[in-house]
């Protein structure tokens, strides 16, 4: 620890060296550096931003709701060309229990311009966004249902908690940096690596054996989509009292095929509905009411392959 702190200690006497040969040298080119420093460290410093989330499902070794929070960041590099693998950070998995539900959220960070770029392209979109999911299924050691439904909300749980998550920083992480210092011998080299490294990033790129000659996110469009996934055919109504006050939502829905209850994966919350069934089936829908989830209940009828859905409605206090 002392040697590797020692280290250190030498490649920033070097910087500042350099730093004030380049002040006394060539003032100009000092004062431009410094302002160019000091904007860039405003803007690297900057947390990320959420984008969307995505509700999927973690299928092994246990299964559950999992929330994905997919946010830009300024901090994480864009790719150097279209050969070069899509920077990506992975914040920890963090288990969250509510009254009515138990669920995990990831956070998952992009360069702002990659993610600008896939909302004009929907499959560069969706490619982004199954490449989060290959790389969490990677780093955890879990197994990812391939269907996901893009929420209504932005992320799930709170700001605060998700730059927390992302921005943690080890010691270990400025390991490389300063094997790349030792290596550098001016004074922009140095400060390329100083701010823009994405050894800085904790967690940053998928393991190198991902990397090829091709863009990481093509090698990664390859899980397929679920073509087979089909929409059930369903029926939804909403039923009123003796004033046409209405009092529930009642939704059935057709599962050729199905046999049992627990091939059915049901998500409700106040304002959506989310079915899937055993890789077969999905269906999501926006309640035309809100809807008291911790009232809701589910009937599954085995003989008809059919799935009865009762949500009483919000009552406002």
């Amino acid at each position: 620890m002392e040697t590797s702190s020692k280290g250190l200690l030498s490649q920033l006497t070097q910087f500042w060296n350099l730093l004030d040969d380049l002040a006394e040298n060539d003032p100009e080119c000092y004062k431009n550096f410094i302002q160019q420093e000091l904007k860039e460290g405003k803007e690297l410093s900057a947390g990320p931003e959420p984008q969307l989330c995505l509700r999927t499902r973690i299928l092994k070794p246990k299964e559950k709701l999992l929330y994905i929070n997919l946010c830009q960041w300024k901090r994480i590099p864009a790719p150097q060309s279209a050969t070069h693998p899509v920077p990506i950070s992975v914040g920890r998995p963090e288990d969250i229990s509510e009254a009515s539900d138990a669920y995990t959220v990831i956070n998952v960070a992009y360069n702002p311009g990659v993610l600008q770029e896939a909302e004009e392209d929907q499959v560069q979109k969706d490619q982004l966004i199954r490449m989060a999911m290959e790389c969490i299924e990677q780093r955890f050691e879990i197994t990812l249902s391939h269907s996901y439904h893009i929420t209504k909300f932005k992320m799930k749980g709170s700001v605060q908690r998700m730059k927390q998550n992302l921005m943690r920083l080890k010691t270990s992480d400025f390991t490389d940096l300063r094997e790349k210092m030792r290596k550098e011998n001016t004074l922009g080299e140095i400060r390329t690596s100083a701010v823009s490294s994405p050894d800085l990033c904790p967690q940053l790129l998928l393991p190198k054996d991902q990397v090829s000659g091709k863009p990481l996110i093509e090698e990664l469009s390859s899980t397929e989509i679920q073509a087979d996934m089909k929409i059930p055919a369903y029926k939804l109504k909403i039923v009123k009292d003796q004033n046409d006050k209405p009092l529930k939502i009642e939704l059935k829905v057709e599962l050729p095929g199905v046999n049992s209850a627990s091939l059915c994966d049901l998500h409700v919350s106040e304002d959506d509905l989310l079915i899937m069934v055993s890789e077969k089936y999905q269906l999501h829908l926006n309640l035309p009411e809100s809807v008291d989830t911790e009232m809701t209940t589910a009937k599954f009828i085995k003989d008809k392959s059919t799935l009865i859905i009762t949500m009483p409605l919000k009552t406002t206090a």
